[in-house]
């Protein structure tokens, strides 16, 4: 088989002795890149002086990674700036919190080409190139200034914004052309994928017709690849040692309440603030029940240095204190907010315990929450997913409390719902939704991805 080259933003390869604590993704392509002797190529995390295209190789355990420091200013417009400043927000319909500034465009484009001519040396002729998500647009048009004519896929893990958003970034058509590089674009929902076909359209020329898309002489295959969890491996953790320490911690301290839980990066496309105004409508709404519950919202901090960031914990610290002081008793509080991360095993055990998961992003290119939720069930007593219908999860996950998390109403009776949900129906539930997240787990979805890249070759 052809060698795997993945190219993303950071490396995190797993490790024989620390899968438990590695994401899906990581799982995913590390296993990838051990079947087809392949090499990971991405940005060390470390700040140097003087950018220098030196690469620092690893190989632990049939893997090679291969990572490259980056200069301060490196770091700062082209990741801080133009891909989360910028990017993300915008990516994520919040028009009003992406900055627009040349400075970042260059630092992006410049970083990218960086990339690029780091890498280069390291693919050979016969290597298949899978390039990772946003930070990362260019690369694909550098590699081939470069000379490489390797099949070079891509993969995109936020959603895709409307075409009337997107045309709010200075040079959007310039930075889409350039997608055009690839053989493979792939995405999480077909939503993502028509608006992308419907910027091409509207606002390039490009022609669209059965899943290839044209665009003066050029044309990329585009296929609909939602990621999975590896939910054999999850729904093994749920029943480990840890998990099962950790799910007999989490009942013996709801003390016979039902245990809400919500597990999110601290982001604000992830609806923190819109959950907890959606709980504080069911506390007022239904005083007879709200003792009986408790919220455990687990959300670590990311992107610190991003001033959005650090606004929306600022405002969640602000709303779960007052929230709180206005509900709790003496033996009971309502919301337990921790701004902390665990690993994989120990979240396992918190979602077994929990009677509801609340995943309700205002906008999600996936959301891989809600699938380890599931995976982590007990099959005889399952809990109930409630899930933002404006997650890409929302098109697998139908058996799920689908809401609008903009609507604090729909929230709260959403809840009640849950709780009063009989077994049965929470049974058929979960095995509907458990049956797909099994069906397309992680593996399905790098071989669907790899497999189109391999058939598929743009022109």
């Amino acid at each position: 088989m052809s060698r795997l080259i993945v190219i993303s933003n950071r490396v995190s390869a797993a490790t024989g002795g620390a899968t438990g604590a590695q994401g899906g993704l990581s799982v995913a392509l590390t296993s990838a890149l051990r079947e087809s002797g392949g090499l990971w190529f991405g940005w060390s995390g470390n700040v140097t002086e003087e950018f220098s295209g030196q690469i620092s190789f690893h190989r632990e355990d049939g893997v090679t990674t291969a990572t490259v420091d980056l200069e301060e200013q490196d770091v700062e417009e082209y990741y801080n700036g133009y891909a989360n400043r910028t990017l993300w927000p915008l990516f994520h319909y919040r028009v009003d919190l992406a900055e627009y500034r040349r400075g970042f465009a260059d630092g992006y484009q410049r970083t990218n080409e960086r990339f690029a001519e780091t890498v280069f040396p390291l693919i050979e002729p016969d290597d298949m190139v899978w390039v990772q998500d946003y930070h990362m647009i260019p690369l694909g048009q550098e590699l081939r200034k470069r000379g490489c004519d390797n099949r070079i896929g891509f993969f995109l893990h936020t959603p895709w914004p409307p075409r009337r958003l997107l045309l709010t970034l200075p040079e959007a058509s310039d930075l889409v052309a350039t997608l055009f590089a690839y053989d493979v674009i792939g995405f999480h929902t077909d939503e993502w994928l028509q608006s992308f076909v419907e910027f091409v359209v509207f606002e390039s020329g490009g022609v669209y017709e059965d899943g290839i898309l044209k665009l003066e002489g050029r044309q990329i295959r585009l296929i609909i690849c939602p990621i999975g969890i590896d939910s054999d491996e999850f729904a093994t953790l749920a029943t480990g040692k840890t998990a099962q320490q950790t799910f007999r911690q989490m009942r013996e301290s709801a003390n016979g309440r039902a245990m809400i839980v919500g597990v999110d990066r601290l982001d604000y496309s992830k609806g923190l603030e819109e959950r907890f105004l959606g709980y504080e409508r069911f506390l007022v709404e239904s005083p007879e029940e709200r003792k009986e519950v408790f919220l455990l919202q687990i959300a670590p901090p990311s992107r610190g240095t991003v001033e959005s960031y650090k606004r929306i914990r600022s405002t969640l610290e602000g709303l779960s204190g007052r929230i709180n002081g206005a509900h709790a008793d003496l033996d009971w509080v309502p919301i337990r907010y921790v701004n902390q991360g665990y690993p994989r095993a120990v979240l396992a055990g918190v979602y077994r315990a929990a009677r509801i998961a609340l995943v309700t992003p205002i906008r999600d290119g996936m959301n891989l929450v809600a699938k380890e939720f599931v995976a982590a069930q007990d099959p005889e007593d399952p809990g109930v997913l409630i899930l933002s219908r404006f997650a890409g999860a929302a098109v697998q996950l139908t058996e799920a409390l689908l809401i609008n998390p903009y609507s604090a109403e729909e929230m709260a009776d959403a809840i009640r719902t849950a709780l009063a949900m009989p077994k049965a129906e929470r049974i058929r539930r979960w095995q509907a939704m458990f049956e797909v997240v099994c069906q397309q787990d992680v593996l399905w979805w790098r071989v669907r991805f790899t497999d189109a890249l391999t058939q598929g070759h743009g022109t």
